[in-house]
């Protein structure tokens, strides 16, 4: 390979990233950080991969941090750097990765966010006022499972007893049990669903899928109405999560149904359970 204008190479790295089977999702994840990337080192008039040195891809992270970008979000995208050298490096097209001496940029993980009871009931009471927006609530609420999930969701996966989730991206197909009041969002909503050829579950009133940005509207309207602040349609998933702790379900248990490929995702939850019951502790709910 002579060619090493940076632009090739890119297109060249994503080849190999189809190649070796990675998912769309990652794959545009990959390319959207690095045609960033690509962009400051044209403006700082470099042209040649072999040119990159340690302190372009420092400047690069600063300059994101600067421009407002969170440190979680600079360090995913140095990750993406680190991958690009290393696959350079693999082809011998540079004899060093530059970005192995940086350091990510240090940020804390803010704890998940779960609704109070209060909360709870309310987003289930709006949500009754349409039937399409009382299943999509219900089925997030009562089975923990993603936005993207719900969005893939077909009708022949709606089981008696358990809905079947798709293995797309990172996601591990499962069999995700329903209780009675996800079932009957979803038997609810399905005499109502607009008549289509197509078989995704959630449709829109013309007939076609529903898609992650539509859901994500109809979920932040639900919380503007009833003046849920700071939240967001993956926080019914952090909720469900905490409440099957709190129930006693084990933590193997939960993170088998929610789809963690780690027990360390399932575990950040356990503080907050143990916050959660210490203060109704105080306050004579137990």
């Amino acid at each position: 390979m002579n060619n090493h204008t940076i632009p090739t190479l890119l297109e060249k790295f994503v080849d190999y990233l189809q190649k070796q089977g990675k998912s769309r999702f990652t794959i545009v994840a990959y390319k959207k950080d690095l045609e960033q990337f690509v962009g400051f080192l044209a403006s700082n008039d470099v042209q040649d991969i072999r040119d990159v040195k340690q302190e372009y891809i420092e400047n690069f992270i600063n300059k994101l941090i600067a421009d407002n970008y969170t440190k979680k979000s600079a360090s995913r995208k140095l990750n993406s750097i680190r991958t690009f050298f290393r696959y350079l490096k693999k082809e011998e097209i540079v004899e060093q990765n530059p970005s192995v001496e940086i350091s990510h940029p240090k940020f804390t993980q803010s704890p998940p966010r779960i609704l109070s009871k209060l909360e709870y009931r309310a987003l289930r009471d709006i949500a009754k006022e349409d039937v399409r927006t009382y299943a999509l609530v219900e089925v997030l609420l009562q089975t923990g499972i993603k936005i993207g999930e719900l969005a893939e969701l077909r009708l022949d996966d709606i089981k008696e007893n358990s809905i079947h989730i798709r293995s797309y991206g990172k996601n591990i197909e499962r069999e995700v049990p329903l209780n009675n009041a996800a079932k009957k969002g979803i038997q609810e909503y399905l005499k109502v669903r607009c008549e289509t050829k197509d078989d995704h579950v959630f449709v829109t009133r013309t007939g076609q899928p529903l898609l992650i940005r539509n859901i994500r509207q109809i979920i932040d309207r639900c919380f503007k109405e009833v003046e849920i602040e700071s939240a967001t349609v993956n926080d019914l998933r952090n909720t469900f999560i905490a409440h099957q702790l709190m129930n006693g379900a084990s933590l193997e248990y939960i993170a088998k149904i929610v789809g963690h490929r780690r027990l360390s995702s399932t575990e950040r939850f356990l503080n907050l359970v143990k916050e959660e019951a210490e203060r109704k502790e105080k306050l004579g709910e137990l």
